[in-house]
């Protein structure tokens, strides 16, 4: 059976070092509604987009230059039948030189196509890494999503997911 993760994959000039040190700068080419340590092992973070998507990870492997894994502990999606989809799913970013080049292969292990979800993560997991992170890695400056001044991470967006 083939693997349905969801994966993608880019090759960039950069060295590993400064595609690691991209993929934990989280604020700077996925989200500026990151709360949290995103860059250190055990290190626990929470995303949100507005009222619609909010995520808490854990960082559960960082192998500086090869390797950074979160883990989603909790997730609500305002926009799913089932609200905690991506709960328990696993994000990976694996680096390693390819000849003169260094390739990054994102896998988000459990997003998979049976997932209400699917459609619309690939399209917005595929434009973060393969335009926001790309453009990070190789220019110094992603497009994440600009910061929401209108919702905070706090008690009641935790409250509205539901995660007493």
């Amino acid at each position: 059976m083939t693997d349905q993760n969801f994966t993608a994959t880019i090759l960039v000039d950069q060295t590993p070092e400064v595609v690691f040190r991209a993929v934990n700068n989280v604020r700077g080419w996925w989200s500026e509604n990151i709360e949290g340590t995103t860059d250190k092992l055990s290190g626990e973070f929470s995303y949100h987009y507005k009222d619609v998507h909010v995520a808490k990870m854990k960082i559960v492997e960082f192998v500086p230059e090869k390797k950074v894994e979160w883990f989603v502990e909790q997730n609500y999606f305002k926009f799913t039948k089932d609200k905690s989809e991506w709960t328990g799913t696993r994000i990976v970013f694996d680096i390693s030189k390819k000849g003169n080049q260094t390739q990054l292969q994102f896998t988000h292990v459990g997003l998979v196509p049976a997932y209400e979800c699917y459609d619309i993560c690939f399209d917005a997991w595929s434009n973060y890494i393969k335009n926001s992170l790309r453009n990070l890695i190789t220019t110094g400056k992603g497009m994440p999503t600009p910061k929401d001044e209108e919702f905070e991470f706090n008690e009641k967006l935790l409250e509205k997911a539901d995660w007493k």
